[in-house]
């Protein structure tokens, strides 16, 4: 059986949900994604959350993520009613270094965020150079699709949505390069939603 070996320095995580034909959003445009909400609250999302934030030090976002997640997050974090795993995501997400890929932004106001001076590629290049932990993209599929056909994205956790949207993005369109994928976990919410994570098979490995 074919494995991967772990990447020199840090590892790069790619975090996504998609739907059954590999929608980023619906039909609607790019806020169309309420038919993820009911699998993103079950236990097996949840927990495969945690478990990569605690091995994680940075969080690359786009700003549209990075402006959503914090208009929504750091609430939750002082919300004592809220489900134990959420707060402590976003405890996590209050204190972890966020690096924001935008050309309209000026200024990034949420706590321990800055603005890229560079494009993902190179800052992720960058950031592997120094030591940390992960560095896990959350949901940003430019992002994604940037890193990942420069390879330099080690593990994919894709929440896989038992959904048929119909229309709207892809996360991969046709042309994109080839690489191959070793499954390491797999997890299923009782919503039939799987949660799997992927590592990359590098050449001659």
């Amino acid at each position: 059986m074919t494995h991967n070996t772990q990447p020199q320095g840090r590892r790069v995580v790619a975090n996504i949900s998609l739907s059954l034909d590999g929608r980023i959003h619906g039909r609607g445009g790019e806020y169309d994604m309420g038919w993820i909400a009911p699998h993103a609250v079950t236990d097996a999302p949840r927990d495969l959350m945690v478990r990569m934030t605690n091995s994680a030090t940075t969080a690359l976002m786009g700003r549209k993520n990075y402006e959503g997640f914090g208009g929504y997050w750091p609430a939750v974090a002082g919300d004592e009613a809220a489900e134990p795993r959420d707060r402590e995501l976003a405890r996590w997400l209050d204190a972890v270094e966020k690096v924001v890929f935008s050309t309209t932004l000026t200024e990034a106001p949420w706590q321990n965020s800055r603005i890229a001076g560079a494009g993902p590629v190179d800052e992720v290049r960058r950031l592997r150079e120094q030591d940390g932990g992960d560095i896990v993209v959350l949901s940003s599929s430019s992002l994604i699709r940037a890193l990942i056909e420069a390879d330099e994205v080690d593990r994919l956790q894709i929440t896989q949505c038992p959904e048929l949207v119909g229309g709207g993005a892809r996360l991969f369109e046709d042309g994109f390069p080839s690489s191959s994928w070793s499954l390491t976990d797999l997890s299923t919410a009782e919503t039939g939603a799987i949660c799997l994570v992927y590592d990359r098979i590098q050449a001659g490995d």
